[in-house]
């Protein structure tokens, strides 16, 4: 099925994603687009059916032929602080605040939102699989996160998450019981199984 170019037409609509939400490491990372109604955008969809290769190559035409966009995170610290869900809204807030352009309405991946301020939204179940904006947003939130993990691996590369990105393989979850957590890893999270081992 092909991808709606808009929710309401002739609006200026924002699609909203994040990703990284699920990972033990790392920070939430959430992304905002606004595409032109007739953008081409080869290939694009729900970026968890793209391989890898696939969203490297969507980025840059993504943010050449978006009217606007923007990429914002929340780190370790701030999920644990105030949780994964409050967070993932938090970043989705924050790449909305980056906008160079103010949209009138906000498409946003799920089934919850906190609201934004002036800006009215609507949540749609797979919303990455049903409109462009969002699937845009989606490969952009991840793209950027992958790059992020990538840098933090090479401080780190033990935790292999230049390949597992913070999400918790058996691979990461080993690393953790043998050498403990680092800065860069979700207390709040069950970052081993067993929860025998306690982190302080």
């Amino acid at each position: 099925m092909a991808l709606a170019a808009y929710l309401e037409q002739g609006r200026t609509e924002a699609g909203c994603d994040e990703a990284g939400r699920g990972c033990l490491a790392g920070p939430v990372v959430a992304a905002a687009v606004i595409l032109p109604p007739r953008v081409r955008l080869p290939g694009l969809d729900d970026s968890k059916k793209l391989s890898e290769a696939a969203r490297e190559e969507l980025r840059p035409l993504i943010e050449e032929r978006a009217l606007a966009w923007a990429v914002a995170a929340v780190e370790p610290a701030e999920i644990d602080a105030i949780n994964i869900l409050k967070a993932s809204f938090l970043a989705m807030h924050r790449a909305i605040d980056a906008l160079k352009q103010r949209p009138e309405h906000l498409l946003i991946d799920g089934n919850r939102f906190t609201v934004y301020p002036g800006i009215a939204h609507s949540c749609h179940i797979k919303g990455d699989g049903r409109f462009r904006s969002i699937a845009a947003a989606s490969v952009l939130a991840k793209t950027h996160r992958d790059e992020l993990m990538r840098e933090l691996h090479e401080s780190h590369p033990e935790y292999g998450w230049a390949i597992n990105k913070g999400y918790p393989t058996l691979d990461h979850r080993a690393a953790i019981e043998r050498l403990g957590p680092t800065p860069h890893h979700r207390r709040s999270f069950r970052l081993l199984k067993d929860q025998l081992v306690l982190f302080g």
